[in-house]
């Protein structure tokens, strides 16, 4: 009989490799390479079948036309707004989802209020924590006034326990496992929390939603780095990956899809957190917008698109005199290496030095901007800072900037603009080949080509004379 093979997992992030070495040559830790099963056991244990024998054996699958008619999948409201509309509509029986954040930022408050809403409208749900005791989680349902929904709670780790407790009677429509790093199965002899418990443990939670019908939702711990802790191949095995971003100085909470099946990805919920939990906000613009100062220079707001829904954020910018050999560049809620490409182009293409300056820029409220449509509104307020004079605040200002020192257009204009009419702004700054699909917006907006543009547009005041090429109002 062939001896089986030994396999050596890196426990940090994964990576296989068929000999021990004190350190991972993928990720750069030491001591993190263990000795795992063999895959001839599998999860389940037993010899491995050859693939010969799999082929005779194997049935005949049915085949279907892409062109057929399919229902959309039924869905669990929870009533909690902006929870539904990360999950594209509701629960769907039978998924699996992720969700990760910081520790104390709220996962399970928002769940236990999540599993509450649900019990309320007549669900069966069961809350698993293999992270506090019973008396723990009752304490907190007393204090945000859930004590009277119907919600079962279980502490327990060992999934072998978890799974026979759910399998035994009628399957419940919603279970949240908190967390996914605290389950271990005795058919693995490694410690919870490696990867290969976690990976099982997804596996066999994974397998149970498919097969009863009940939506399973996996708290994740995450790494100092932001990303769900574990393997990555657990973020493949489930359906939605969400995670619960905030500040701990801010008391907005982000809930972002990075991943759904069922839904739009990248699409966002804002929470307050508050003495009662989590309040929804159903206009996020409005309330992150609700504290600016209007007469302050180095203050833009910026028309945002997140997921589906535009949101209005104030991109703050600051820039001193520097007493170090090196100007510091600290960034809050935007990409640090995108802020230094702005700072290089408006040196190189637009001749505004900042290289013996102290440079700070900040996303108020809390809120991270990924997309790039955010480069001219942080331009705007460079320029703005430096120059001492405030933006005009009734503008919106978004637009892409190139290395060349050119301004690209952006998607979802009208959508933007509109959102910007809403909360009452009059005028906006949009990217100038954005002309050729004018926005249908009762907004005055001026068209900038370029960076030189901007710059004679918001030190001229009215964009007359010297910035007539690149800047032209509408």
């Amino acid at each position: 009989m062939a001896r089986a093979s030994r396999t050596f997992v890196c426990q940090a992030c994964g990576a296989v490799t068929a000999r021990w070495a004190g350190r991972c040559e993928s990720c750069g830790e030491w001591n993190t390479i263990v000795e795992e099963a063999p895959d001839s056991a599998g999860v389940g244990g037993g010899p491995q079948k050859s693939l010969a024998g799999a082929r005779a054996k194997g049935r005949k699958i049915e085949l279907v036309a892409m062109s057929g008619e399919t229902a959309d999948p039924p869905r669990h409201v929870t009533g909690v707004g902006e929870f539904d509309r990360v999950t594209g509509g509701g629960l769907v029986p039978g998924s699996a989802l992720l969700i990760g954040g910081d520790p104390g930022i709220g996962k399970s408050t928002l769940l236990l209020q999540v599993m509450a809403a649900l019990a309320r409208k007549g669900k069966s749900v069961v809350y698993i924590s293999g992270e506090e005791a019973i008396a723990q989680v009752r304490m907190r349902a007393r204090r945000l006034g859930l004590a009277d929904a119907e919600v079962q709670l279980g502490a327990e780790t060992n999934l072998k326990d978890i799974i026979g407790t759910l399998e035994s009677g009628q399957a419940p429509d919603a279970v949240v496992i908190d967390s996914i790093q605290t389950m271990w199965t005795d058919v693995l002899e490694s410690a919870p929390g490696t990867v290969a418990q976690v990976r099982a443990s997804a596996q066999e939670l994974v397998r149970f939603a498919k097969k009863r019908g009940s939506a399973v939702i996996l708290v994740g711990h995450v790494t100092k780095e932001g990303q769900i802790a574990g393997p990555r191949v657990v973020e493949h095995m489930v359906d939605a990956v969400i995670y619960f971003e905030g500040e701990r100085g801010h008391q907005f909470r982000i809930l972002r899809a990075v991943k759904n099946r069922f839904g739009p990805a990248n699409e966002i919920g804002v929470f307050e957190m508050g003495e009662m939990g989590l309040a929804e906000v159903p206009n996020p613009s409005a309330l992150f917008l609700g504290e600016r100062d209007g007469e302050t220079s180095g203050s833009a707001v910026f028309a945002g698109i997140e997921g589906t829904r535009p949101v209005l954020v104030e991109i703050q910018a600051l820039v001193a005199q520097s007493s170090l050999g090196t100007p510091r560049r600290a960034v809050v809620g935007w990409d640090g290496g995108r802020l230094s490409m702005i700072l290089a182009v408006l040196e190189a293409r637009c001749g505004l030095s900042l290289a013996g300056q102290d440079v700070y820029l900040n996303v108020a409220g809390g809120l991270r901007i990924n997309e790039p449509a955010a480069d001219l509104a942080v331009a705007a307020a460079l320029v703005s800072s430096v120059s001492g004079m405030p933006l005009p605040p009734d503008c919106v200002i978004f637009g892409e900037i190139s290395l060349s020192g050119a301004v690209r257009p952006v998607n979802q204009m009208d959508a933007r603009l509109k959102e910007a009419e809403k909360l009452g702004f009059t005028r906006g700054i949009i990217p100038a080949s954005a002309a050729r699909t004018r926005p249908s917006t009762a907004l005055k907006f001026t068209e900038i080509s370029d960076l030189a543009g901007l710059i004679a547009h918001l030190t001229a005041g009215d964009g007359k004379g010297k910035g007539d090429r690149r800047a032209r109002d509408v």
